[in-house]
């Protein structure tokens, strides 16, 4: 029988690189998300919307009948201290981190309790674990997919049901680049030298891909993790070790 997963937002980036990851070892891949995508099975989805997310997530078990994993990945970035964060800002980054994965977890279990198996892997960030300057909202939204991940590991082990958060550092996706040329954008920087500056903070000297990243939620998702539950999965070249 073949395998079923869920990605969300798998259009671009570390998504896509899951989505094609867990193709090439079999599975059938549905992906949720709101900008189209050509890998994997695309459903429309935006994930700060409950409602199409239950939708979705049912349309999906009732063409399938089952979810072995699902990895929630959809976010977004935003760049602000305390002080210049709106209320607005706070609740766009928040319904789609925070929300959009409660909500997929959420609708994804009751499945995965019928089987009695499933894994999933909560794509976190570095700033799950650690603190960064000007990222208020998004190392907010991050710290609160960790406890996510936790908490429901401890709430569904009866039912075999693996949670764990996977917490990339740099990555060098798309989400990374429009970053840099904002950043450039507004400061006159040479992106040229910003790049090679963020890379010289990697303990490895370099940034990390999607692939690497790919590879390590596949990882946990597979049964060579299966005493592995309610972790916090660091791929960060070295950067929280200090």
């Amino acid at each position: 029988m073949q395998k079923i997963a869920l990605v969300t937002g798998g259009s671009k980036g570390i998504g896509l690189a899951i989505i094609k990851k867990f193709m090439a070892h079999g599975y059938q891949v549905f992906n949720l998300d709101v900008v189209h995508g050509d890998v994997g099975i695309f459903k429309s989805c935006d994930m700060s919307d409950l409602e199409q997310v239950a939708a979705t997530i049912k349309s999906i078990v009732n063409e399938v009948g089952r979810i072995d994993v699902l990895v929630c990945n959809a976010g977004v970035h935003f760049s602000a201290n305390i002080e210049d964060t709106n209320e607005a800002d706070l609740d766009r980054v928040f319904s789609i981190n925070v929300k959009g994965a409660y909500g997929a977890i959420q609708q994804s279990l009751p499945m995965m309790k019928q089987q009695q198996h499933g894994a999933i892997v909560v794509i976190a960030s570095d700033q799950a674990i650690i603190g960064k300057t000007n990222s208020f909202a998004y190392n907010l939204s991050k710290h609160a997919l960790a406890s996510i991940a936790k908490t429901t590991a401890l709430d569904y082990a009866k039912f075999n049901i693996r949670v764990n958060a996977l917490c990339p550092g740099t990555i060098e996706t798309p989400l990374y680049h429009q970053a840099i040329d904002k950043y450039c954008a507004e400061s006159g920087a040479d992106k040229s030298q910003v790049h090679q500056e963020e890379a010289a903070l990697q303990p490895l000297g370099r940034l990390g891909q999607p692939e690497e990243v790919a590879n390590y939620a596949y990882f946990l998702a597979s049964d060579d993790a299966s005493f592995i539950t309610g972790s916090l999965q660091t791929i960060d070249g070295g950067y929280t070790t200090g």
